[in-house]
């Protein structure tokens, strides 16, 4: 076995460079994972670009799967020769407030995958255990790796969502994270309709489950909400709070609005039509480790698959900058020699 690996690192905002890193032993409570395929997420900018504090050198990437081949001491329920994913929440403490409450996303003591420790822009990576998702056989790694975060928001905010089957619930933006809600909402059994700009997005709408398309640049998407008999759910993928409130009025009443999209513009809509039909503005960050099981379970089951572009390892930065350009269809996913045969398109 090597002594070491490859990895993609920044020694700082968006510098780049490959280089070799030490095989090191995981410590108690952790794994090490030969990575076969990672996703790039826009949220990887948070590192890229050195929006959070970072602690530098650092290898991005939070959209991982691979097969662990050490385990840290006091490791239960993983085994050697497993297939893994880990996501954006790098594993909960156990023991403060939130987890002795069983909200494990909000753990106070949990870190981020690719940010406060190195990711998966690597052929080999050490993850805590308890972040680790387990990977259905029926699923590529490279298929895999985008359920890891834009799978898990999407349905994990679809499936805590008020709707129920039959309902009418939109999904706002047909991008990275778009094109997996609507399949989401489609295999939930809801009414789905799509929301983007332009026409030219209606057949692939069609083609990934949508029953309805509004071009919100020839319409009043909310008007035409309204005229389906309003939204239960507004699921808002694309970023920017101008989005929330032009669909906002398309909800029936007691409907709500899910924010996944991160940007900086304010979300503002007016009291009246918050308070006189009870609706309601929230957000939905990612979800537990169980959560994660369930997206890919229920993808491997449904068929549910992201449109992916796999690249080797060593074109990482290309592949960052393709999708921050907003040029990917949908998802770029690096791929290592580690998973070569089974990765493959």
């Amino acid at each position: 076995m090597n002594a070491t690996y490859r990895a993609i690192e920044l020694s700082g905002p968006e510098k780049f460079s490959e280089v070799r890193k030490p095989l090191l032993d995981p410590g108690p409570n952790h794994v090490r994972i030969r990575v076969e395929a990672c996703g790039v997420c826009h949220s990887d900018s948070a590192t890229v670009e050195g929006l959070f504090p970072i602690d530098w050198p650092r290898v991005p990437g939070h959209e991982v799967v691979g097969r662990i081949d050490a385990l840290g001491s006091g490791v239960q329920g993983w085994t050697l020769g497993q297939r893994v994913g880990v996501g954006f929440l790098a594993g909960f403490c156990g023991y403060c407030e939130f987890c002795r409450n069983g909200d494990l996303v909000n753990c106070r003591n949990q870190e981020y995958t690719g940010i406060h420790h190195d990711g998966g822009y690597a052929e080999v990576m050490i993850a805590k255990a308890s972040g680790l998702v387990s990977i259905p056989d029926d699923l590529s790694s490279a298929d895999a790796a985008p359920l890891l975060c834009a799978g898990i928001t999407t349905f994990s905010a679809l499936r805590n969502s008020p709707a129920r089957a039959g309902d009418v619930v939109a999904v706002l933006g047909i991008g990275g994270l778009g094109h997996l809600g609507v399949q989401y909402a489609r295999h939930m059994g809801f009414e789905v309709v799509a929301i983007a700009r332009g026409a030219d997005t209606a057949e692939l709408a069609k083609k990934l489950g949508t029953h309805h398309y509004i071009d919100s640049s020839a319409t009043d998407p909310a008007a035409a909400l309204q005229a389906l008999g309003g939204a239960q759910v507004i699921l808002i993928t694309a970023s920017g709070g101008k989005t929330v409130a032009a669909t906002f009025k398309g909800l029936r009443p007691g409907g709500v609005s899910i924010s996944v999209g991160v940007g900086p513009e304010p979300i503002e809509v007016t009291g009246m039509d918050l308070i006189f039909a009870e609706r309601k503005v929230v957000g939905s960050l990612t979800g537990n480790p169980a959560t994660g099981d369930a997206t890919l379970r229920f993808s491997a089951l449904s068929g549910v698959s992201p449109m992916i572009e796999t690249v080797p390892l060593d074109q990482a930065a290309a592949a960052y900058a393709k999708m921050m350009a907003g040029k990917a269809r949908f998802r770029m996913v690096l791929v290592t020699k580690n998973g070569a045969g089974q990765n493959a398109r």
